[in-house]
């Protein structure tokens, strides 16, 4: 069966950045495993997942804009740490959940002088050329449960 919209695929990767350094992988783990059309996996790898089967590797290098987007300055704030809750123990590098206007957000410290700390809305990957290993293991129609619930179940999928 070949991967088109409504197909589970599940799937190994090795996720690298420039330098060939390993960002992500399900090696030594469970496969990943989404429903093609559902913008469930970045938008460049499901573009190239079409039309694949299962047993199917190649390997691609996609740009930020068809991985996490580029960076952008705009998701980029300095707020008083006493708006934070918990501000009296922040650190650089911490992930916060804050609702924003699209629902609930996570962002970054990424610098703290004094009461005011810089906090990244980007996604920590956004700006990077991404270059991925895919070897596919398996592709079947999604059932309908999966479809009604938006989510694999099952193997490297959701378990309820």
């Amino acid at each position: 069966m070949q991967i088109t919209p409504g197909s589970v695929v599940v799937f190994d990767y090795t996720l690298t950045d420039d330098d060939k350094d390993i960002i992500d992988s399900s090696v030594g783990s469970e496969p990943l495993a989404y429903i093609q059309g559902e913008g469930q996996i970045v938008p460049g790898l499901e573009k190239a997942m079409e039309g694949k089967k299962a047993g199917d590797s190649f390997k691609i290098s996609l740009p930020p804009e068809d991985g996490y987007g580029v960076h952008d300055p705009e998701n980029i704030s300095v707020v008083p740490a006493d708006q934070i809750e918990g501000g009296e123990e922040l650190e650089e590098g911490m992930q916060l959940h804050t609702e924003g206007e699209f629902g609930e957000q996570t962002v970054i410290i990424t610098k703290i002088v004094g009461n005011e700390v810089t906090i990244d809305g980007n996604h920590p990957l956004a700006g990077m050329t991404l270059h991925f290993d895919i070897s596919i293991r398996d592709v079947r129609p999604a059932t309908d449960e999966e479809r009604d619930h938006g989510h694999v179940h099952g193997p490297g999928g959701h378990h309820h």
